[in-house]
C-alpha cells in the first residue's frame, strides 16, 4: 500500500514509509536536493493538497509557521494521503535513484585520517560528476553520504574520499575499522544537485574544496576540461597541513595536459614552504581581480562554504553562477 504523489502534472507512487523525495527520484523525476538530512532546506516544497508526516524535520530548517502554511521538507516528509506538491523549481528528468550492491575493490590511506575507497558495481550507474551516494552502515541502519570523485563515464568503479570522524559510526568503526576488500556494501544513488549543467559550459571557473570536499570537485574539474580542454579552471584545496594533502600527482598531470588548469593547495594551520598558507578563499581573492563571467564551486565545511560565497561576491561573481555543497555533520 502507498499513496500517489502528483508533481508538475506527473503522478508518482510513494510506498509506505518512503519520503516524497525518494519516491520522485526513484521515478526519475528531479527535485532539488542536497544534504538529505533535513538540515539544508534545499528540498523545501509546498503541499497543495493532502497531508504529510514531517518526520525528523528540524524546527530550525522547517518552522512551525512554515508547517502550518503547508511547507514540507521532501527528504523527510512521508505522505499520509494522496498529495499534490509544488516544488521550488519545475520538475525535470534526472538519473533515477537506485539501490546498489557494491564490492569493495580497494581501500587506501591517501592522507592523514583520509582514505580512498573504490567500490565496484555489477551494472553501470548513471550519474553526473559531483553527485554522491549514500552508504548503509552494516549493523546500525545508519546511512552516510559520500561524494563521488568520478566523471560520468567512470560508472562501474565508484571513487570515494573518506575522512575519519573520531568515534564515527561509519568512519572510525567501519571504514577505518572493519571494512575490508571483497566486502559487499549496500548503497543508494545518485543523489544531489551539485554538478555541471548545460549553462556551465562556458567561461572560467574556480573550485574551492575543504578537506575531502575535494572529491566532487575532482570529477567536476575533469569533466569541464574534457568538454573544453582550453578552459581556465582554478582548483583550490584547503587543509590544515601538508599531511592532509593528496592526489598532487593527479593534478600535476592534469595541469600538464591543460595549460588553463591550476591546482593550488593552501595550508591553514601547519605552514610548509612548499605551499601557500592561509585559507583558500583568501588565496582566491589574492589571485583573481574580477569574477565577472566566472562560475564558482564550493564544497566542504559550512564555514568555508559561506566564506567562499562572500569571496565570490566580492569579486562580482553572479549569484546564479555560485554552486555550493556543505558537508554537514550527520544528524542520526
Amino acid at each position: 500500500m502507498g499513496y500517489a504523489v502528483t508533481v508538475g502534472g506527473r503522478r508518482v507512487d510513494c510506498a509506505d514509509g518512503q519520503s516524497l523525495l525518494e519516491a520522485c527520484l526513484r521515478a526519475g523525476v528531479w527535485m532539488p536536493n542536497s544534504c538529505n538530512q533535513g538540515t539544508c532546506g534545499s528540498c523545501k516544497l509546498q503541499v497543495r493538497t493532502g497531508s504529510v508526516d514531517h518526520g525528523q524535520s528540524p524546527l530550525d530548517t522547517l518552522t512551525e509557521e512554515e508547517r502550518s502554511a503547508g511547507l514540507a521538507l521532501a527528504c523527510q516528509a512521508r505522505p499520509l494521503a494522496d498529495v499534490e506538491i509544488g516544488a521550488s523549481a519545475p520538475a525535470r528528468a534526472t538519473h533515477p535513484l537506485r539501490d546498489l550492491t557494491a564490492t569493495v575493490l580497494q581501500i587506501a590511506d591517501i592522507a592523514r585520517d583520509t582514505r580512498r575507497v573504490l567500490l565496484g558495481l555489477a551494472e553501470p550507474l548513471a550519474f553526473e560528476a559531483g553527485q554522491y551516494v549514500e552508504l548503509v552502515v552494516p549493523g546500525s541502519g545508519a546511512r552516510r553520504q559520500y561524494s563521488l570523485a568520478n566523471t560520468a563515464d567512470e560508472d562501474k568503479v565508484l571513487e570515494l574520499h573518506v575522512r575519519r570522524v573520531p568515534g564515527g559510526v561509519a568512519t572510525d568503526r567501519w571504514i577505518f575499522g572493519s571494512l575490508s576488500v571483497g566486502e559487499h556494501v549496500r548503497a543508494v544513488g545518485p543523489l544531489g544537485d551539485f554538478h555541471l549543467r548545460a549553462e556551465d559550459e562556458d567561461g572560467p571557473m574556480v573550485l574551492i574544496g575543504g578537506g575531502t570536499g575535494l572529491a566532487p570537485l575532482t570529477g567536476i574539474a575533469r569533466t569541464a576540461l574534457a568538454r573544453r580542454p582550453d578552459r581556465e579552471v582554478l582548483l583550490y584545496h584547503g587543509v590544515r597541513g601538508a599531511a592532509d594533502l593528496y592526489d598532487l600527482d593527479r593534478f600535476a598531470e592534469l595541469a600538464g595536459a591543460h595549460p588553463g588548469f591550476r591546482f593550488v593547495p593552501v595550508l591553514s594551520h601547519e605552514p610548509d614552504p612548499a605551499h601557500r598558507t592561509g585559507f583558500p578563499t583568501e588565496a582566491f581573492l589574492e589571485d583573481v581581480v574580477s569574477g565577472r563571467g566566472w562560475s564558482g564551486w564550493l564544497c566542504g565545511p559550512p564555514a568555508m562554504v559561506e566564506a567562499g560565497v562572500k569571496a565570490f561576491k566580492r569579486r562580482r561573481m553572479a549569484p546564479r553562477q555560485i554552486r555550493r555543497e556543505k558537508f554537514t555533520p550527520a544528524q542520526r
